[in-house]
């Protein structure tokens, strides 16, 4: 079991649940805008915030962010470590840091010992495309090694201050560098480890990558904390965060739909019902399996486990549960009345 650090409230690590995680993509100077976005965050199912601070500007508008925020918030902090110190005081429930590009020891220890009055955790961030130039020489390339080498000097530094309330990433984008350093820094050390594929290009190979990756480590019972890293509305990575972690099978809460692949006995439009569902539930907080079936010869048998759903025939379809027919319908009227025994459920 990792170490656990409380970050506003939200506990990662030490057995707790794997949390979710996003990043604003407002202005930080934005400070209506970044509300509004952290209140859709939070109703789309995100536990922690993280927003860019790049100068006191940002720093000033981040504090006042952080007084009516629905959620925890982090302030990402690059190269200034004064803004680090502004964050602190501003209200940050977790400090973002390389602790390599903040400047010397003097000014990491300014930083550390300010999140030590104020029982802030530090997150440790590194990243293969910002690894420190003596790595670079030591092992040719962002590999996996030379990103635990990096995190555990980042550690070292923060421990000879006396401060251990630490969490990590180690992010690349290269899929099996990041996978292979989760695993070997797990090996090696018990803080509790932020996972993510950083970069990941457009949003369909960014969703491949990002399940891949996080849905490998955590089905090695490794992630206590997860961002999924889009070019998208960073209300996407939520939901996309939420879907990995279910098919991992680490949260019950939601619905999962299952619908077969289509065939030549497919009579209606099943692609297009099983959009409409899921757009339909992606809210739903019910614990349930919702199968889409194609064609009502073999839609109830092969779904008998789904708790309840829908196959679709030549005009008409039904609604079954545990794969016994309840209900048959014209095609149009099977959605609605999917959705009000789903209501019921």
């Amino acid at each position: 079991m990792t170490r656990q650090i409380n970050v506003g409230g939200v506990l990662i690590g030490g057995g707790a649940p794997v949390v979710i995680q996003s990043m604003l993509n407002t202005k930080t100077t934005d400070v209506a805008g970044a509300l509004a976005q952290i209140r859709e965050l939070k109703a789309a199912g995100c536990q922690i915030a993280r927003l860019s601070v790049q100068n006191m500007e940002a720093a000033r508008g981040f504090a006042e962010i952080c007084r009516e925020s629905a959620l925890p918030l982090v302030a990402d902090i690059h190269f200034d470590y004064k803004l680090a110190l502004a964050a602190a005081e501003g209200g940050a429930s977790k400090i973002r840091i390389n602790p390599g590009n903040i400047g010397g020891e003097d000014r990491v220890k300014a930083v550390v010992d300010i999140c030590k009055d104020k029982r802030i955790p530090i997150r440790i961030g590194v990243n293969g495309g910002s690894l420190d130039k003596t790595l670079l020489e030591k092992y040719g390339h962002p590999t996996a090694e030379a990103l635990v080498e990096s995190a555990f000097s980042h550690l070292e530094l923060l421990e000879k201050f006396g401060f251990y309330d630490t969490c990590v990433s180690m992010k690349s984008s290269t899929v099996p560098t990041m996978v292979e350093a989760a695993r070997l820094f797990r090996s090696r050390c018990d803080y509790p480890l932020h996972i993510g594929v950083t970069e990941t290009g457009p949003v369909k190979m960014g969703m491949i990558k990002s399940a891949m990756g996080i849905g490998a480590l955590l089905l090695d019972g490794i992630g206590d904390t997860v961002r999924v890293s889009l070019t998208d509305d960073p209300i996407q990575e939520v939901y996309a965060a939420r879907d990995i972690l279910r098919a991992a099978g680490l949260r019950k809460d939601g619905v999962n739909i299952i619908s077969c692949p289509t065939c030549g006995r497919t009579q209606i439009d099943l692609i297009g019902l099983v959009n409409r569902v899921d757009e339909a539930l992606k809210d739903c907080e019910k614990p349930i399996t919702v199968a889409v079936m194609g064609c009502i010869v073999n839609g109830p048998g092969e779904a008998r486990e789904a708790d309840i759903g829908i196959a679709g025939g030549d005009g008409f379809g039904m609604i079954f549960e545990k794969g016994v027919q309840v209900e048959k319908l014209p095609y149009d009227e099977l959605l609605p009345a999917l959705l009000r025994r789903i209501e019921s459920l």
